[in-house]
């Protein structure tokens, strides 16, 4: 999914902040899309326990439960934030958020199996990398 215009981007975070986002819309391209915007606009929401209490009340309200096997994921989500963060750094300033989500969704995070690249599937899915950090197994983020 790729979006139009940076209302379209703006419109997908703040439906996360304030909880009214469809959860049909919290895609891999919706979460990229929100992480851009927040790294941009809300770096106080970027926080590790931050961005964890926003995703989990959002969870909650689209009657996603947060649990050891569903819901929130805190490595999956602060790699990604790292990633979102390092590749907005690498646009001018001042590049629309919809052009920078569009080269993100066709660089290497696109594809929704990009972590496994540097986390075997057993240590991502694991209940302690689902709760808090852990560092991948495979190969060393490059950012």
């Amino acid at each position: 999914m790729y979006y139009r215009d940076e209302a379209a981007i703006e419109r997908i975070a703040s439906g996360v902040i304030d909880r009214t986002l469809p959860k049909s819309e919290w895609t891999h391209a919706g979460h990229f899309a929100a992480a851009l915007w927040l790294c941009r606009h809300r770096r106080d929401l970027t926080e590790a326990s931050a961005i964890r209490g926003l995703i989990c009340r959002y969870n909650e309200a689209t009657g996603t439960a947060n649990t050891d096997t569903g819901g929130y994921h805190h490595t999956i989500t602060l790699a990604s934030m790292r990633g979102a963060a390092d590749h907005l750094t690498s646009h001018p300033e001042n590049a629309p958020l919809h052009v920078v989500h569009s080269a993100l969704m066709a660089s290497r995070f696109g594809d929704p199996n990009w972590l496994f690249a540097y986390w075997s599937r057993k240590c991502l899915f694991s209940v302690p990398a689902r709760r808090d950090w852990v560092e991948p197994d495979i190969a060393p983020l490059p950012f």
